[in-house]
Order: C-alpha cells, then sequence, then structure tokens
C-alpha cells in the first residue's frame, strides 16, 4: 500500500480539490493508495474536527470518487512540523502540499509551510500549484 499524507489548509477549498486531483492521477491510486488528509490547528477555540472543515470535506469527495481510501488526522500547533511528524507517524511514502502566492516579504514575515516541509522532509514532497486565481 503506498500512504500519501495530505496537508490541507482549510483557507481554500480549491487547493485542497487540486492535492486530491493530483493524489487522484498517480498510477494505480485506486487500488493501492491511501490518503491521509491532515490539517493542522494553529488556533482552534470553538474546538472544530478536520471532520468539519469544508476543504477537508471536498478533498474527501474528490479522492473516494476516485476509488481512493481517505483517512482524517488532526493536530495543533506549527503546520511544518505537525505535518512532517504526521508523515513520519503514518510512515508516509510521500507528502503532498499546495502553497499560496505570496510576495517576498509576504514569506519573510509568515513563513511557507510548503518550504519549511520540502525543506524539513526525509521523504518526496508533492508540491500542487495553487489554482490560478486563489
Amino acid at each position: 500500500m503506498y500512504e500519501v499524507l495530505m496537508g490541507i489548509d482549510n483557507e481554500a477549498d480549491r487547493r485542497a480539490v487540486a492535492q486530491a486531483e493530483a493524489v487522484a492521477d498517480l498510477p494505480h491510486a485506486a487500488d493501492e493508495l491511501t490518503a491521509h488528509l491532515c490539517h493542522v490547528f494553529q488556533e482552534n477555540p470553538e474546538g472544530a474536527s478536520v471532520h468539519q472543515l469544508s476543504a477537508v470535506r471536498r478533498a474527501r469527495e474528490t479522492l473516494e470518487a476516485a476509488g481512493i481510501t481517505c483517512v482524517h488526522h488532526e493536530a495543533s500547533g506549527d503546520p511544518a512540523d505537525e505535518l512532517l511528524a504526521a508523515a513520519a507517524d503514518v510512515d508516509a511514502n510521500a507528502i503532498c502540499v499546495s502553497g499560496r502566492k505570496r510576495s517576498p516579504t509576504g514569506k519573510a514575515v509568515f513563513g511557507s509551510v510548503t518550504q519549511d516541509v520540502v525543506l524539513g522532509s526525509d521523504r518526496p514532497v508533492l508540491a500542487v500549484p495553487a489554482p490560478r486565481d486563489d
């Protein structure tokens, strides 16, 4: 079985769907792949669950329509650190993330989860481009 950890942001359903479509396009995905949908909460005063996030639901719908098994994961803390830890926990064969366009100043101020995952991972990372109008 091939395990892919997907870091899902809750701000853009279209990025999550793009990630799901990219994973569904992997060879033999429907037969041999499990997608681990992971969202990292940084602030969660209402106690929301990963199952309640629209982006996660949309990604799951896309993957399940392609015949791919989905598992949900959630964590709290620094997104890049938690995604890397989750990938290790599930022994993921790959990590799938989707970045957003930011100016160089925005990257310096807010950081880049995608960049941190790519640079910090010891496993392949599939970086899916954000849809053009995101």
